[in-house]
């Protein structure tokens, strides 16, 4: 299958480069009045000057606030889940690339595992991107999301100052919630990816079922774990391949010393 062909040849790249590329087109800034209507395939603020695209968990919490369904937001990341499940988190993303860049920072790490704690993301959008902005006509996710203090909170303020004057509560609890964040991602792999993100819940199901998923062969497998070690999310990925939280960086297959992993329908 193309797909399957083109997944394989990507695994080939450096993927922080493919992963520099898709942030800097995410945020390529000339493009933003022709783009701005189309959800990007990644976590990215829409208020981010620089943003050529929209935010998908924005559009979503939009439609809800205006009480209509967001059939075409849906269609959109909805194709990315049904082709890839969730690479685009681990690819073309600009938050997760932030969370890798500064994972890779030389400190004491913090080696945790999902768990249940999992399901908080899902948690995340069903009620903060769903039904508290659909009761209360309020975008919260927004409100409260250290990408948006990021991209667009600290970037706004410091470029038009007659905003300075309006900062109040809700802009230091923000401010509070990214540094927390970002001082997290030192020291665990992708931390807002695990246990926060709602992009990353909705695309989660897909995982199992996308026309890319990855598959193990038994025979090869020594069950050396190496491919837990590597993995972002501390998966077993030799039992299961597919797994909800993974986010489909395939690492796992790079580094596999047997050639036991490899995308389904690979020869």
């Amino acid at each position: 299958m193309l797909l399957t062909r083109l997944v394989r040849w990507l695994v080939r790249l450096p993927r922080h480069g493919v992963q520099l590329i898709s942030t800097l087109l995410i945020n390529s800034y000339f493009f933003a009045g022709t783009l701005k209507a189309i959800p990007c395939w990644g976590f990215n603020c829409y208020a981010c000057p620089a943003a050529s695209f929209a935010c998908p968990i924005g559009s979503l919490q939009h439609f809800a606030i205006i009480r209509a369904i967001p059939f075409y937001v849906l269609g959109v990341i909805g194709l990315a889940g049904a082709l890839w499940g969730r690479m685009s988190c681990g690819w073309l993303c600009p938050f997760g690339f932030l969370q890798d860049l500064l994972y890779r920072v030389r400190v004491r790490k913090w080696r945790l595992g999902i768990g249940r704690a999992g399901h908080l993301r899902y948690l995340m959008l069903i009620v903060l991107v769903g039904i508290i902005p659909l009761l209360t006509r309020e975008p919260w996710f927004c409100k409260l999301c250290p990408a948006g203090m990021l991209e667009g909170g600290i970037p706004v303020v410091l470029t038009q100052p007659s905003l300075r004057e309006m900062i109040g509560a809700l802009y230091a609890v923000k401010f509070i919630i990214l540094a927390g964040f970002l001082g997290w991602m030192l020291v665990t792999p992708r931390p807002f990816c695990r246990y926060i993100c709602p992009l990353g819940a909705f695309w989660s199901p897909f995982n199992r079922h996308s026309v890319v998923r990855l598959e193990v062969d038994l025979q090869r497998c020594t069950r050396c774990q190496r491919c837990q070690r590597v993995c972002t999310a501390d998966i077993p990925v030799y039992e299961t391949p597919n797994a909800a939280a993974c986010i489909r960086c395939l690492e796992c297959v790079r580094q596999c010393p047997e050639g036991a992993l490899h995308l389904e329908g690979e020869s």
